[in-house]
């Protein structure tokens, strides 16, 4: 007897963007050229002064306006207005592949997965450094905030979240405060009772600069251990590992992967 395939689920596509007509305009031309297209394209406009809401609405995506400024507070409202089964996130630098919404769909057409994540390159570094660069960047994050949540993060430039999922944790999220990552406290609100997944079949393209100038590191880090001390005084990881390993050992002997 042939097995059925399941269908894919609807994915919106959210795009906190503030100041950023240009990368959002090639990343929102990229999105128009996807082997499946995404049910929506919603774009946060984040308090702009240049024409990023309008080269949004040109190219075909809904704008819902976030007046408080910062990537938490604009970020949350996108996934509040999203009306897809999957909310897959992108920055406005981001440059998905022709099949990244695709990509994004067959993963998360897995119903018991919660959310997904991805890699990237950094495309306007040197051709001979932009993967190496990426890949220890990324490697790192995903290694250190492993150890901190006791369980795969989210990377916001390329990450897919159910719907459901975001439902259910939405009043936790932390977004009244601007200075937190907040791809990583997502990730710590879904905690180690919900599955994330790192794909890197889900790759971008994405600009390297977060690593340009002491400033800008020094403003990562800063929010990273903000985002660290904000959660962890919520659910410190001796805890959160002490979840897993209860989640493990149940599932182990309920026979499920």
């Amino acid at each position: 007897m042939s097995r059925t395939a399941r269908p894919l689920p609807t994915v919106s596509v959210v795009i906190p963007a503030r100041d950023d007509a240009p990368a959002l305009r090639r990343c929102l031309q990229l999105l128009a050229h996807q082997t499946v297209p995404p049910l929506e394209v919603v774009v946060v406009d984040n308090g702009s002064t240049d024409d990023t809401a309008a080269v949004a609405r040109s190219l075909g995506a809904r704008v819902v306006e976030e007046p408080a400024v910062g990537i938490p507070p604009a970020a949350a409202t996108g996934y509040d207005a999203a009306t897809g089964e999957v909310i897959a996130r992108l920055d406005a630098d981001s440059r998905p592949g022709p099949r990244w919404v695709e990509r994004v769909a067959r993963r998360m057409a897995d119903p018991d997965l919660d959310a997904a994540t991805g890699i990237g390159a950094f495309h306007d570094l040197p051709w001979g450094v932009r993967h190496v660069a990426a890949a220890a960047y990324l490697g790192a994050y995903y290694l250190l905030t492993h150890l901190a949540l006791g369980h795969t993060a989210l990377w916001g430039s390329s990450m897919a979240l159910r719907r459901t999922s975001w439902e259910a944790v939405r009043a936790d999220v932390h977004r009244d405060d601007p200075e937190l990552h907040d791809d990583m406290d997502l990730a710590f609100v879904l905690g180690p009772g919900r599955r994330i997944r790192l794909d890197p079949m889900l790759v971008v393209g994405v600009s390297g600069r977060s690593l340009r100038g002491r400033a800008q590191l020094r403003r990562r880090m800063d929010r990273a251990r903000r985002t660290l001390e904000v959660n962890w005084a919520v659910s410190p990881p001796w805890l959160r590992w002490r979840d897993r390993f209860v989640r493990g050992r149940s599932s182990g002997s309920s026979g499920r992967r």
